[in-house]
């Protein structure tokens, strides 16, 4: 029993005299309990948002982890630096002031690009099959947010450590003259992907091609600088965005249908079975389903040629989709054969009939005898 007083008053003496150091034991254990047990409720809280279909929640759960166990570290560490400080002498208080406020701003700013960011993901896949999401201005629009809030952190940072935002500005009005003519292509392509996002001529996953480069495939992503599209061959091609400003782009992902235009070759032998032919196709066509009735329909003879009496074929499909698009005109060809042999007819190919008079053949057989 005396020994163990003897030891109490040991401890005693010593958290008396060096006090500082149970404070930052204690504040070091603080920081550690208080990351523990707010990652434990991040994950059951995690749970309970994956069951919900607000893609909020979600997000900011999943944005908040990181950056809070940072704010605490910061704000911890730099408390106990402080004490420590205090009893040592050895670095200034205002610098620890500096650096908590300059963590705390990181840590915000970290958690609201984070939480714009999964936002942004999540209302896209959760949203995807909504008609009237652009996921492209979606895009755009987190995007700038997140500048925003980059530049805004980066300028109340630089004022915190006691830079003058006014002459920062001012700095940047002189030399973004400068700046401009080292970075032209940079801010041409800046404002070039500026423009795709405000005019919309093509969004994420539509299928464009260019008639003056040859460039064609389906839009993956729209940067700030380029723009990736997935060739049919399965290649990326990475389009700086100031082309787009000085090329023609066609966007077959909005076409309202697609278009059949076919011109079919009769034998002269079937001239009297021609016009029927054409009333059964064109009978034909106005009986299909998948024809759109409402845009222009014309099946008609259309020329003389060298070898056939040639009809065109002109109409337009209900599809856009082009798997299904060829699948339909396959199957209006073979009807269009189907309809020409039950007539008894021949589609033509190219050939040669020479003439040869009977008196010049008589001459010429006498001659040979």
């Amino acid at each position: 029993m005396k020994e163990f007083d003897q030891m109490w008053a040991m401890v005693q003496d010593f958290s008396g005299e060096n006090s500082w150091i149970v404070k930052v034991f204690l504040i070091v254990l603080a920081v550690l309990l208080t990351n523990f047990f707010a990652r434990r409720a991040l994950k059951h809280l995690r749970a309970k948002s994956l069951k919900t279909k607000n893609a909020w929640d979600e997000s900011f759960i999943e944005s908040v982890g990181q950056p809070f166990s940072l704010m605490v570290w910061v704000v911890g560490i730099t408390f106990a630096a402080e004490i420590i400080q205090t009893e040592t002498k050895t670095f200034s208080v205002q610098f620890l002031g500096t650096i908590r406020e300059v963590g705390v701003i990181v840590a915000v700013a970290w958690f609201l690009v984070r939480f714009i960011k999964r936002a942004e993901t999540n209302i896209i896949r959760t949203r995807k099959d909504d008609e009237g999401l652009d996921a492209t201005t979606i895009d755009a629009i987190a995007k700038l947010i997140r500048l925003a809030v980059i530049i805004t952190a980066t300028l109340i940072i630089m004022q915190t450590m006691g830079f003058s935002v006014s002459g920062v500005l001012a700095f940047g009005g002189i030399g973004g003259i400068a700046i401009g003519f080292a970075a032209k292509d940079l801010l041409s392509n800046f404002f070039g992907g500026l423009m795709i996002y405000m005019d919309r001529p093509f969004s994420v996953g539509d299928w464009i091609r260019s008639p003056d480069r040859k460039i064609e495939g389906t839009v993956e992503q729209i940067g700030w600088r380029l723009t990736c599209i997935r060739t049919f061959d399965k290649r990326p091609l990475y389009v700086p965005n100031s082309m787009f400003a000085n090329i023609a782009v066609e966007n077959p992902s909005r076409m309202k249908n697609r278009r059949i235009y076919e011109t079919i070759g009769l034998r002269y032998d079937d001239a009297g079975r021609v016009r029927q032919i054409i009333d059964d196709v064109k009978q034909m066509l106005r009986q299909h389903p998948e024809i759109d009735q409402g845009q222009t329909l014309i099946v008609n003879f259309n020329a003389f040629a060298a070898s056939s009496l040639d009809f065109f074929v002109y109409t337009f499909t209900k599809t856009t989709d082009w798997v299904r698009f060829h699948e339909i005109k396959q199957e209006i060809l073979l009807k269009i054969l189907d309809i020409i042999d039950s007539h008894g007819a021949e589609v033509a190919f190219p050939t040669s009939t020479v003439h040869v008079p009977d008196g010049l053949q008589l001459e010429q057989l006498a001659n040979d005898s």
